[in-house]
């Protein structure tokens, strides 16, 4: 059966002149996207000078046309009254000759244009790249998943999900904004050109709705238009199993364009299978399943809770309390309140870990130097699809407030985390439905790139949340079956290892996708190494 066509290029100058950059990470980070509004806002600039110059060439047009049909209207009342007095026969040969000339021929138009373009040409490295429509586009689907999100609220600015045979919301931002005919083609043809049929029929449906409730209307700054959502829609109908709706759609289309061979052929093929195999109704769309990730739906579930797992907190054994770390001077006189949140693994919640100064302080420390966030594989390090966010090292040596947090990091948990017994602080910020699919933090290889410090595994994890976010981001723990919510300016502590240096798998856990908010946290990994004498070994082996 044959597709449509498969080109995933903008016909926009836009993206036509980000082709040659290399691949885009703005989505990867909303700090990013947060910065591209000052670069739209220089376009903006820029195009209203461009509005402004073609104004006042419009204008000295209108001038020309206005007096030349005055004259035809007043002053050539016929041939012998055009031709008699050599004056007007001078200027009717004259503008004829040169003035009309200069009009038609103008340069002043090409002028702004050009002048519009270099403009654009300056702000060029700042602007997202075609990786970066993709990975936004990818966002949206995954918070589509991820918290069940019905498209056609999406599509209008709600973030709803189906219930009992109702909608409920799921959060309500504070800032909206409803989506195009376009906007939903450009997410759906990210999926159609991944084979992710699923998706692609859910956005490619709005797509076409939208379209054709513009009535064939065209937007020059539209990529798509209804035959294109059709035909991309029609062929996915067809990969899903759904080929009486792809039939339909296909009929729609040649409407639209008679002369299409490819989708004449498409109709042929399309009645030859209804023919054999007799009439169908019409088939449930199922998401595919997932070889990755073993752990979905227990995943999906507990960011779907969003940190509410009220039959958890039922656990006697949990409370809450101020915390001095068995009298520790610097905790005397002001201890933490700290929240147990689970036994096994023990995780613990510290709150008004970190002020509101300080933690301004590291996100404007680590965002020079924001790159797309890592994990291991084998012994190299790479980027992966499943980890969405750009993050920063800094050391204690750089500021004063990373100092100070590196000393109360060491005061709370009673650890070591000076260098190389603990990795510095890593500043991290996530993208567009920003994620981190569930992982181990201490390593699982003997060859993992962990093990360079030759410290040892990472024994804990410490990780202060720098900011609030309004929905999703929740920290899940997978096996434990908990999730704990952002909590802005509280830290949360684990011990990845148990006390014989084995992993401890219930530590495997998640960074739920940020449904909405800018989310920033701060790690400190903590090293076998140097700890001998804080966390001793038991004489149980199998603790």
């Amino acid at each position: 059966m044959e597709a449509p066509p498969a080109a995933f290029c903008l016909c926009c100058f836009l993206v036509a002149a980000l082709a040659f950059q290399a691949e885009g990470e703005m989505y990867t980070s909303l700090q990013n996207v947060r910065q591209a509004i000052d670069v739209e806002r220089k376009l903006i600039d820029y195009l209203r000078m461009y509005i402004d110059s073609e104004q006042q060439r419009l204008e000295d047009i209108k001038r020309f046309h206005a007096r030349v049909s005055d004259l035809h209207s007043e002053l050539y009342k016929g041939p012998a009254a055009a031709t008699a007095n050599p004056l007007v026969a001078f200027t009717l040969v004259k503008r004829l000759h040169s003035e009309w000339l200069n009009v038609v021929y103008s340069n002043e138009a090409q002028e702004n244009v050009q002048t519009l373009r270099s403009r654009y040409k300056e702000e060029e490295a700042h602007l997202p790249k075609v990786e970066d429509l993709r990975g936004a586009a990818k966002g949206l689907m995954r918070l589509q998943d991820v918290y069940s999100l019905q498209v056609s609220s999406l599509v209008e600015g709600r973030f709803q999900r189906a219930s009992g045979g109702g909608v409920i919301d799921v959060c309500s931002p504070a800032v909206s904004v409803s989506l195009s005919g376009d906007d939903c083609f450009l997410v759906g043809k990210v999926a159609y050109e991944q084979e992710d049929y699923y998706h692609s029929v859910h956005w490619l449906e709005e797509s076409v709705r939208l379209f054709r409730g513009a009535a064939g209307e065209w937007s020059p700054e539209n990529e798509g238009t209804l035959e294109d959502a059709l035909d991309h829609l029609a062929f996915s109908h067809f990969k899903t199993g759904n080929v009486s709706y792809a039939l339909s759609l296909s009929h729609e289309l040649l409407h639209h364009d008679p002369m299409n061979g490819r989708v004449l052929q498409n109709i042929e093929k399309y009645e030859k299978l209804l023919g054999s195999a007799g009439p169908t109704g019409e088939r449930s769309l199922r998401r595919p399943g997932s070889s990755s990730l073993t752990t979905r739906d227990t995943y999906e579930r507990l960011c779907l809770t969003q940190g509410s797992q009220p039959m958890h907190f039922e656990n006697p054994g949990l409370f809450c309390d101020l915390f001095t770390n068995n009298h520790s001077p610097a905790l005397l006189l002001q201890p933490v309140r700290r929240e147990v949140l689970s036994l096994q693994p023990h995780v613990e919640l510290y709150h008004n870990f970190i002020t509101d100064a300080e933690a301004d302080d590291i996100k404007r420390l680590a965002q020079p130097g924001l790159k797309r966030s890592v994990v291991a594989a084998g012994e190299k390090q790479e980027t992966a699809d499943y980890r969405i966010s750009k993050s920063a090292w800094l050391k204690g040596s750089e500021s004063s407030t990373v100092g100070r947090l590196d000393q109360r990091i060491s005061v709370v948990t009673g650890l070591n985390v000076m260098h190389p017994y603990a990795e510095f602080l890593q500043v991290v910020n996530y993208g567009i439905g920003g994620h981190y699919e569930p992982h181990f933090d201490h390593a699982t290889s003997p060859t993992s790139p962990v093990f360079k410090l030759r410290t040892g595994n990472r024994m804990a994890t410490f990780m202060i949340y720098l900011s609030s976010v309004e929905a999703g981001g929740s920290t899940a723990f997978i096996y434990a079956n908990f999730s704990a919510p952002v909590v802005e300016k509280a830290a949360i502590f684990w011990w990845n290892l148990r006390r014989n240096g084995q992993g401890d798998e219930d530590t495997l856990h998640a960074g739920c996708p940020v449904l909405i908010g800018d989310k920033w946290v701060a790690n400190k990994w903590i090293h076998e190494y140097g700890q001998e004498f804080e966390r001793r070994c038991s004489l149980n082996p199998e603790e």
